[in-house]
């Protein structure tokens, strides 16, 4: 007589996990808010490109079959949507990404985690100043908001996301490429690229470049394109920062 032997089940593991995505709230008119889109994806190309994006509908409230046309309308622009955000009972087609309801704005310590995932490096020194067990942890002062140097150039297609302060980059910044910190960005070549400072609503950030060829300039949401800058400020060292709720954009000498 044969048995057969017992087969073994794992078990399937179900978790939980958090990530910090791009979202977009359309509002009335629409026709004009994708014009405005289409400006900005004409002067940064390639923005969306592999990036998590929600559409948050709270503001426009479309109907389902606006919902509809408006995913397709940006898929055409190469913006894939993940997740769509509004708040109610609406039933959507199977075929439309997932309602997220409740979600919340990306805080520092959210950031700050997503950012050290990739900085093994930081992980390892916040672990070297955790106190051994028996010892009595020492008094020390709060760390003041850390600054990162990039002492290399930023190449083309390049992103730089600092949460923790400013970013200093002793090199040129590619078109292209992105530099997206909590703090200021100063860069010591040529900015070419994209710049967004003060993403965390530190409207006090600002940026400076050595010569501005950007492509954008962002200081806590207030954005500036480069078809938008004026010619004289082109090539020239300049700071941008906001002043009563309007980005300034300004010789620095």
């Amino acid at each position: 007589m044969t048995f057969a032997a017992p087969v073994e089940t794992k078990s399937i593991r179900f978790r939980a996990r958090s990530f910090v995505a791009f979202t977009l709230t359309p509002e009335a008119p629409l026709s004009e808010w994708l014009e405005s889109l289409d400006r900005w994806i004409g002067n940064s190309p390639g923005y969306f490109a592999g990036r998590p994006v929600v559409l948050n509908l709270n503001t426009l409230k479309p109907e389902v079959g606006e919902i509809e046309a408006l995913v397709a309308e940006l898929g055409l622009r190469g913006i894939r949507i993940y997740a769509i955000e509004l708040d109610g009972n609406t039933a959507l087609e199977s075929n439309l990404p997932p309602v997220l309801i409740g979600a919340k704005e990306a805080t520092a310590g959210l950031l700050m985690q997503a950012d050290r995932k990739g900085r093994p490096e930081e992980i390892g020194r916040a672990e070297e100043g955790r106190p051994e067990q028996g010892k009595q942890p020492e008094d020390r002062q709060p760390e003041a908001p850390a600054t990162l140097m990039v002492k290399t150039p930023i190449r083309s297609g390049q992103s730089v996301f600092h949460a923790h302060g400013d970013v200093i980059v002793l090199g040129s910044v590619a078109s292209g490429s992105e530099i997206v910190a909590a703090g200021s960005i100063h860069v010591y070549g040529t900015l070419r690229g994209r710049a967004s400072a003060g993403v965390l609503g530190h409207s006090a950030a600002r940026i400076f470049c050595r010569k501005n060829e950007a492509e954008l300039l962002s200081v806590d949401g207030w954005y500036c394109t480069a078809e938008e800058m004026e010619p004289s400020l082109r090539g020239k060292a300049v700071q941008a920062f906001l002043e009563k709720d309007t980005l300034r954009i300004a010789p620095f000498s």
